[in-house]
């Protein structure tokens, strides 16, 4: 198949000073992107066209780490230094659910099938799950020592997540069952996931500079990127099959085929730091820079040539 260029324009949006540290980025339900800064403590809300208020954390030290958008039509987000789940309405008012595992440390957080919240305790080798009520339960992962991650809703009906420090994958079911799947590549250490336009779930390893792939059954394939020093942190899916993801250690940004074709972006910025990605409600994607700056991504495929 011909190679179709991506035209790539990246436009910088101010969204907070250098320390607050913009992080994790989800679409809401309001047409905006909600962002967390997670040194700052609180919640940003971004429109397309650049506007921008955020709202306070009470207490602010909870460190916000990721965001998503609930079942509720409000946005839910983790607390990874507080140890609690948040929850911000569209309004800005803002309420949080103390989680019951001491330095649980939770980091991911989706929305999942029974319209529940489900999210990873870092700390604890725990997987989450909170109802809009509140209600929070937990089940344990066979493994010690696995630092979860990030977590996305599958195709399968399961909820699959990142276990950086044991150098694997994981899917749960509703009721709780974990199956475990070891990375090939020994350091993968993989942080972002997501569900892809192809049926599988596609993660990044920030440890190897790798892309991967898993399919439902549990068949891993990984593509190198160009630097392996790059520390690829999050990846998003787009509507058009491909998924989109950010080098935290290289200043870009890229983008992968369901075939594994790799295009590469720098971003504007030097050193900007980009961590959390998603698809925008104008079909853009939007990355979240810790300098202090939401940017995003528009791209443009030639069309296809015989």
């Amino acid at each position: 198949m011909p190679h179709r260029p991506t035209t790539v324009s990246i436009t910088e949006f101010p969204v907070s000073d250098a320390e607050a540290g913009p992080y994790g980025i989800t679409a809401g339900p309001d047409g905006a992107l909600w962002f967390t800064l997670v040194h700052a403590g609180r919640i940003g809300r971004l429109t397309p066209d650049g506007e921008t208020t955020s709202y306070a954390l009470e207490p602010a030290s909870g460190g916000p780490s990721v965001i998503a958008a609930g079942p509720d039509g409000a946005l839910w987000f983790t607390e990874f230094r507080g140890h609690r789940i948040g929850r911000v309405t569209t309004a800005g008012e803002v309420t949080s659910f103390p989680l019951p595992t001491a330095d649980a440390g939770p980091f991911g957080i989706v929305t999942g099938p029974d319209d529940a919240l489900w999210f990873t305790e870092a700390g604890a080798d725990r997987i989450g799950r909170i109802t809009i009520e509140g209600e929070v339960g937990e089940f344990p992962l066979p493994l010690s020592g696995a630092f979860p991650s990030a977590i996305a809703a599958g195709p399968d009906g399961r909820l699959w997540f990142t276990m950086n420090q044991a150098n694997a994958i994981g899917a749960i079911t509703l009721d709780g069952e974990v199956t475990v799947h070891p990375l090939p590549t020994p350091g993968g250490a993989p942080v972002g996931i997501t569900a892809g336009g192809d049926g599988a779930m596609w993660f990044v390893e920030i440890g190897a500079g790798r892309i991967g792939r898993i399919t439902p059954d549990g068949k891993i394939d990984e593509f190198p990127l160009p630097d392996a020093a790059s520390r690829p942190h999050a990846i998003a899916a787009h509507t058009d099959g491909t998924c989109w993801f950010t080098e935290w250690g290289a200043n870009r940004v890229g983008r992968i085929t369901p075939d594994g074709r790799i295009d590469e972006h720098d971003l504007p910025t030097l050193s900007s730091e980009p961590h959390g990605i998603t698809l925008g409600p104008d079909g853009s994607m939007w990355t979240a820079l810790e300098i202090g700056t939401v940017a995003r991504i528009t791209a443009a495929v030639a069309p296809a040539t015989d």
